[in-house]
């Protein structure tokens, strides 16, 4: 039991150590952290093109923007009691900041542009979405990577999907492909175990041993993307609608994963292709990573 445990938790952010630092950051001296603010805002090089780049693409705003009724002075955030783990990742920056200014934040799965400009983890992938300003929220599940030793010419030809499957889209790509001989598909949600798609849960490192693995959106994001690209695997999935931090508006088709189309109509063309083209398969696995 103690080595079955040890193998589904490797690969996975340690969440106890999360929230241990999370609870003394609660207690942290604050007028330590407005000094440092300052050192790093004298020491930041405004004219790297990169850091600039990055900075714009999560905050689009371009001119002073009132705060809807939802928002509140920085000392008066309150950790709520569900969803804390959105509140901890901000009060890890809040903390540079005066407590006098005014803040907004949206927790969850945002998959709508707010009507006033506030924080949140994903955005839809669209012109027009300058109210939703990305920052690296519920990031213990979200932000991911993973030391990958197997070789991608040493892995199962075939594509692996374990997901939740109540949105209709992954119901379509189940009705389509469970049976395929090329995929392994699963649905882990307990409510559904009684029925013909459930599969028990697999750990990162079994996820590790297949070429292809399924990153189809859910609410909003792939929650496992992250961590496929960091891997030798290669995600496998249709033009994403939203994004988070990780930037998944820039990730390009066939470079960074393997594209299929919104129907999924060339899944098994495309996994034959990289099967038969390995060299072309690592030069995505080189470009994702």
């Amino acid at each position: 039991m103690m080595n079955t445990k040890r193998v589904f938790f490797k690969n996975k952010n340690f969440k106890f150590g999360y929230y241990l630092r999370a609870f003394f950051r609660e207690f942290s001296f604050l007028p330590w952290y407005r000094y440092k603010r300052k050192v790093l805002n004298r020491d930041l090089i405004l004219s790297d093109q990169n850091f600039c780049a990055h900075l714009n693409y999560y905050n689009q705003l371009d001119h002073e923007q009132i705060i809807g009724s939802a928002g509140c002075r920085l000392k008066d955030l309150k950790r709520p009691d569900r969803g804390s783990v959105y509140y901890f990742d901000l009060k890890q920056y809040l903390r540079y900041f005066k407590g006098d200014l005014m803040i907004d934040m949206i927790p969850g799965d945002v998959v709508h542009v707010p009507e006033t400009p506030a924080i949140v983890k994903s955005r839809p992938i669209r012109s027009g979405n300058n109210n939703a300003v990305l920052l690296n929220l519920d990031k213990v599940r979200h932000f991911n990577f993973i030391n990958d030793e197997i070789a991608f010419r040493d892995k199962k030809n075939m594509l692996l999907g374990r997901a939740t499957v109540y949105q209709e889209h992954r119901k379509a790509f189940f009705n389509l492909y469970f049976d395929h001989p090329m995929c392994d598909l699963g649905d882990v949600a307990k409510r559904n175990r009684d029925m013909r798609w459930f599969k028990p849960t697999m750990s990162i490192s079994e996820h590790l041993h297949y070429k292809f693995i399924l990153a189809l959106e859910g609410n909003d994001v792939a929650t496992n993307l992250k961590w496929i690209m960091s891997s030798n695997s290669i995600a496998v999935m249709p033009t994403p609608k939203f994004e988070t931090w990780f930037m998944e508006g820039l990730l390009l088709p066939d470079v960074h994963y393997i594209h299929i189309r919104d129907d999924y109509s060339d899944l098994e063309e495309k996994l034959n292709y990289y099967i038969s083209h390995p060299e072309k398969a690592e030069e995505i696995i080189v470009s994702a990573q």
